[in-house]
């Protein structure tokens, strides 16, 4: 059988570490058969995609050297491969649904629905849609498909059992009690994940399907589909996820997930790979330090691991280290520097912020060390300079990350607007809240503009400073965050 397999990130912010995690088992196993694989472009949620974050995706996969036959800046003869760019086809899938009775219009308020989940809440049910519009006479289905804003729903059995065949795990079974009547179609026209992901796998004859084990309780929903439209479905391997050291779900709370960061912290492509690849696999001799052509040669799934892998930066650091040591000589550590950090690209961006501060070549280290360090030594006294207590700076910082974490264009005039529409929104003085958040930023209150630093450091860099001080400041609780979340909901903007 040809062997196709493919990775489809949403292009909604930084390249997460879990798609390169999956792409990684993805390519290996299709190079392994001599198979081909895909990139796909999931961009169906309309509102949060970008053409900037496809990009920073595409480049952070080649920067880990995970290169993909078809995909969207390649073609191939499966195309076109960003949804955005396939929903007239969608469409027609759902009115075949809809003919042939698998799936129904749907009516239904915002207001009703939240009222149905709450009396199921209430009563100890499992919240799913309680099937009102499927009943509906057909004649008035057809009088209000015209007037009305309406979904499209998938009938989903309401008695029996689901049995998920997964290539690692054998037969899951899943009640159809628990599975929600999926809406295939947005009012919008737009085709939900759930459908867009099933009629694309089949049209693009992916056979296998490699993704994380969140994706568990939906699959019935996907094997009702294939069902439905007669489909084979392809082999599923459900791979377990990435954990924090303290076992929950990888998190940029509390990891940095961004595939950028560790590029801009220094860490060699080869090693981070080469981790990723350590976290759910093994090589059958045990040695922990391998090539992706060493993995390829060597892959096999049922050396696979079903147990929680915890991604540790310290064992990245650690790998990474023997890779430095063990493969690069003088000349080659020597050109890898210069290409991290010293590149003309980066000195072009960092030269004008500190030019006129800058008497001799001397003078640029302390001036710019921030802008090539990792995590900054913090004195902890720095960030109070006004007077400000503890808790306040913590909240400020607090806000400026989920402010941050909503802002798309990364450049210096928005994140300029950003400040000032924060401060405005908090009724202080914008020099207030830049106090903390520049000795967060650069790990000392003098060094070049902010807005034009935080340019250069890029989202993901910024980010983790900002978490990183507020866990040098001694974290925020669970309490503290529950306080906080309500108080930031409150704010203008």
């Amino acid at each position: 059988m040809k062997v196709r397999t493919r990775v489809a990130p949403s292009p909604t912010g930084d390249p997460h570490v879990g798609t390169a995690y999956m792409a990684l088992f993805s390519l290996c196993f299709a190079r392994q058969h001599g198979g081909q694989f895909v990139l796909r472009i999931e961009d169906t949620d309309v509102a949060r995609s970008t053409p900037e974050s496809e990009q920073k995706i595409l480049e952070s996969l080649r920067w880990l050297g995970l290169d993909w036959d078809e995909g969207p800046d390649k073609g191939g003869p499966y195309g076109p491969y960003r949804q955005s760019e396939r929903k007239p086809m969608y469409a027609g899938y759902v009115q075949t649904l809809v003919d042939a009775g698998h799936a129904f219009p749907c009516f239904c308020t915002t207001e009703r629905l939240d009222e149905m989940r709450r009396e199921q809440m209430q009563r100890g049910e499992t919240a799913r849609y309680d099937g009102h519009c499927m009943h509906l006479p057909g004649a008035e289905v057809a009088s209000r498909l015209a007037n009305e804003a309406h979904v499209v729903r998938m009938k989903v059995p309401t008695q029996g059992t689901c049995v998920v065949q997964d290539r690692l795990r054998g037969e899951i079974e899943i009640d159809w009690a628990q599975i929600d009547m999926q809406v295939l179609l947005k009012a919008d026209g737009n085709p939900t994940y759930h459908l867009a992901v099933v009629v694309d796998d089949h049209l693009m004859e992916i056979t296998h399907i490699i993704r994380g084990e969140e994706w568990i309780n939906s699959a019935p929903k996907h094997v009702l589909l294939y069902q439905y439209f007669g489909w084979d479905m392809p082999e599923i391997i459900h791979m377990p996820l990435l954990r924090n050291p303290d076992k929950s779900k990888l998190s940029k709370r509390k990891n940095p997930t961004s595939i950028t960061f560790y590029e801009r912290m220094g860490f060699l492509p080869e090693a981070v790979i080469n981790y990723l690849g350590m976290l759910g696999w093994s090589m059958p001799d045990g040695e922990e330090k391998f090539t992706l052509a060493q993995m390829i040669e060597q892959f096999d799934l049922n050396r696979i691991s079903l147990g929680a892998p915890v991604f540790d930066i310290a064992k990245l650091k650690w790998l990474n280290g023997r890779w430095l040591r063990e493969d690069l000589d003088a000349a080659a550590f020597a050109d890898k520097l210069v290409a991290w950090a010293y590149n003309r690209k980066n000195l072009l961006q960092v030269i004008p912020l500190i030019r006129e501060r800058v008497d001799v070549f001397s003078d640029l280290a302390p001036l710019a060390s921030f802008l090539l360090e990792g995590m900054p030594a913090y004195d902890e006294s720095a960030f109070n300079a006004r007077g400000a207590s503890l808790d306040e700076i913590k909240r400020l910082l607090q806000f400026v990350v989920w402010r941050t974490e909503a802002l798309h264009d990364w450049q210096r005039d928005p994140l300029n607007q950003l400040f000032v529409d924060l401060a405005a929104a908090l009724d202080i003085k914008i020099r207030d809240l830049l106090g903390p958040v520049f000795v967060a930023i650069a790990g000392k209150p003098v060094a070049p503009p902010l807005f034009d630093s935080m340019a250069i450091l890029g989202p993901d860099m910024c980010r983790a400073r900002l978490r990183h001080a507020l866990e040098v400041l001694g974290g925020v609780s669970k309490k503290q965050l529950k306080k906080l979340e309500k108080d930031y909901a409150l704010l203008p903007g």
